[in-house]
């Protein structure tokens, strides 16, 4: 290398690597990097902030005081995220703050003046963002939904918030769109009370409706056309469905009701980026309207006027992470707390749902029963002796009228199959009337020990030794018909002359051509077919019946009118098959398309057996020592009831893992705690405060701890 090239001037450095170095000791100083503050000034106005930092443990659910330094004054407000130095202790303190610690994230709740803690206060290390993300309308909201299901507010932040990106934050976002013009009733008109329903909300008002819709795809439209109302009144709306299938047809709906830019989508795999610029948008108040899944019954839409849950029974609407809220009692506290309109609407109805309009919560919205005679299709049954009778059966797994009923379909359209998924706990029934067998006491499903061939209530672990049918007086049991034997393959050997699609977790179907075809589907995942289906078949209706758990019968009947809905209506020729027992309430509910009857009855039934919604209960799961050291330390109501312990099933290595099941190789037992309605928080007060003492204490087993747990079988 010359000198000319190789050194700047005598004595000098490489011009080259002076270069890199200088570029390197830049790139070293990142404009926002976390400090320790030594000797800076603080604020000169409220110089103490209280930061909620996110560690999701019970004990440390707790706001932390910080002092904040003059140079991030302006940017440390209320409600924006910073990182703050975290486990420091008193151990390193220099000029009367504490420094050291681990670097972690957090969210300011307030600046005061004064810290309540007389020690050292270590300061803020950074703000990450002067974006203020927590307001004080949804600071109180999380932090009731985590007293409500003993959980810490920094899990419930962490559902409600979504993580930042930094160029969505850089986005800027246009003014909010001029309310549309009130609509009129339009499909509303079908139900009773349908059209003031719409007419209310168009006045500014806050009914509340728990609304049974009609067969047919209309109910996406009715949603947005509720939503148009709300908006029309100057107020905001949210709609939350339960899988990004239905999120996507409402939000066509809202397209078309509402035209573009009107509405934001909310679903958790919309991308980082996407799903935090469509939540900002919200935030800042660029549009008013809001649809989505789980993650939206958070979303912070100003002026709230309407709230919107669809399928309130669907398993995806309770969140698999602690403290496992469920949307409808999130957005039934939200409904409370901003005084707005509440609507859960369904093809069917569950218990929570008769619950809320017998108590006079809500009011029913739903049609005559001549229009829904003239809207629904014939239902037909099939009961299991008959299938043990057919020589079709035996032969093809479809009886006879299943077979000949989609036969005929098949010249006018495509056959929808619905087949239960596997994997559902069989349980024991009447071997002379098919009534479930259950437990004298608690009215828990009968299940058979293995070790001793006796019989013991799988919820509260009752051992049963001269057990008779309540219904018929028999003694004898059988096992019930469990698992999905029919596959596509063949029914395609069945129907030779048609195409077989299928729709499941590998692959789900969103529509399908109205050509005729056999659409074979497990529960939750059939398509939609263009000018519906000519029929339904309903298969192995005793997989889904004998579940071992209190919801079995209503879980079953409202997976056969989800599908039955997609059907074409009785008078256009559309019809569908359920393979059960003729005689069991939940298919006689189907026969009369009735969900409503089923479900008043149904609470009736809780109601003299004490189990929610009439109660409220929580599940306390983990191993046997542990369960027994929680529930010794565990300062209950004098009102409570304990049932169990009983043990817990325990995942299959490479199977679907069970909802709140044991893991694998584990060996779990639960118990239900239950309480009359009045002392669900004091129950959930004292819950926290075990599992916080016992998580302070360090204790080694883990014990889950689950308020409304969704399954309780």
């Amino acid at each position: 290398m010359s000198s000319e090239n190789g050194r700047g001037g005598e004595g000098g450095e490489p011009e080259q690597l002076a270069l890199i170095r200088e570029s390197v000791r830049a790139a070293k100083v990142p404009k926002a990097k976390p400090r320790t503050w030594r000797g800076a000034p603080l604020a000169d106005e409220l110089p103490v902030a209280r930061v909620l930092v996110d560690k999701g443990v019970l004990h440390l659910d707790r706001y932390f005081e910080y002092a904040v330094p003059k140079e991030l004054d302006a940017a440390a407000q209320p409600g924006v995220r910073v990182r703050v130095r975290f486990g420091a202790g008193n151990r390193n303190v220099r000029d009367g703050r504490r420094e050291g610690g681990g670097l972690i994230d957090g969210f300011i709740v307030e600046r005061v003046a004064e810290a309540e803690y007389q020690g050292p206060l270590a300061a803020l290390a950074q703000v990450v963002s002067p974006e203020r993300v927590l307001d004080e309308e949804l600071l109180g909201l999380t932090r009731a939904v985590a007293d409500r299901y003993a959980g810490s507010l920094a899990d419930v932040l962490q559902l409600a918030i979504p993580p930042r990106h930094a160029k969505a934050e850089a986005r800027e976002f246009p003014a909010p769109p001029a309310p549309p013009s009130a609509p009129e009733a339009g499909s509303w008109a079908r139900y009773e009370r349908g059209a003031d329903f719409v007419a209310a909300l168009a006045a500014g008002g806050a009914p509340r409706a728990v609304w049974t819709a009609l067969p047919g795809p209309e109910w996406a439209d009715e949603i947005a056309r509720a939503v148009r109302a709300t908006l029309a009144s100057g107020r905001g709306a949210l709609v939350v469905v339960p899988t990004v299938r239905l999120a996507a047809r409402v939000d066509a709906a809202l397209r078309a009701e509402l035209g573009e830019g009107q509405h934001a989508l909310l679903t958790a795999d919309a991308g980082q980026q996407r799903r935090y610029s469509e939540w900002l948008a919200v935030r800042r108040g660029a549009v008013r309207a809001v649809v989505g899944t789980r993650a939206a019954m958070f979303a912070p839409v100003r002026d709230l006027g309407l709230v919107v849950v669809w399928e309130d029974g669907d398993q995806h609407h309770s969140d698999d992470h602690a403290p496992f809220p469920h949307v409808r009692e999130v957005l039934e506290l939200r409904a409370t707390r901003d005084k707005c309109a509440f609507l859960l609407g369904s093809w069917s109805c569950t218990v929570e749902a008769a619950q809320l309009v017998r108590s006079g919560w809500a009011a029913a919205v739903s049609a005559s029963r001549d229009v829904v005679r003239r809207v629904a299709p014939l239902v037909r049954t099939v009961g299991d002796r008959d299938v043990a009778r057919d020589e079709a059966a035996r032969a093809a797994r479809l009886p006879s009228l299943a077979w000949e009923v989609a036969r005929n379909a098949l010249r006018e359209g495509p056959v929808l199959v619905q087949v239960p998924r596997r994997g559902y706990v069989p349980r024991l029934a009447c071997q002379r009337c098919r009534e479930p067998a259950r437990c004298r006491q608690c009215a828990g499903p009968l299940e058979a020990r293995e070790a001793t061939g006796g019989l013991a209530c799988g919820w509260c672990g009752r051992e049963e030794e001269r057990w008779q049918c309540a219904e018929c007086g028999g003694t004898r049991l059988r096992a019930q018909v469990v698992g999905a034997r029919r596959t596509a393959e063949e029914l395609g050997r069945a129907f030779a002359a048609v195409p077989v699609r299928t729709s499941g977790r590998e692959q789900v179907l969103d529509t399908v051509p109205g050509t005729p075809a056999l659409v074979v589907s497990t529960p939750g995942a059939e398509p939609v077919a263009e000018g519906g289906y000519a029929a339904a078949l309903l298969l192995d209706g005793w997989a889904m019946l004998g579940r071992a758990d209190l919801r079995a019968g209503e879980e079953a009947l409202r997976r056969w009118i989800a599908a039955s809905a997609l059907v074409r209506s009785q008078e256009a020729g559309g019809a569908v098959v359920v393979v059960a027992e003729p005689t069991l309430r939940p298919v006689q509910a189907l026969v009369r398309w009735d969900p409503v009857g089923h479900a008043v009855r149904e609470l009736g039934e809780r109601a003299e057996l004490g189990f929610p919604p009439v109660s409220r209960m929580a599940a306390v799961s983990g191993t046997a020592e542990a369960v027994a050291g929680f529930m010794g330390a565990v300062e209950l109501p004098g009102d409570a009831e304990v049932l169990g312990p009983v043990p817990v099933p325990s995942a299959v290595p490479g199977g679907a893992s069970r909802r709140g099941g044991a893991p694998v190789g584990e060996e779990w037992e639960r118990v239900l705690v239950r309480v009359p309605p009045g002392s669900g928080a004091v129950l959930a007060r004292a819950l926290k405060r075990a599992q916080a003492a016992r998580m302070a204490r360090g204790a080694g087993e883990p014990v889950r701890v689950r308020v409304d747990p969704l399954d309780i079988g």
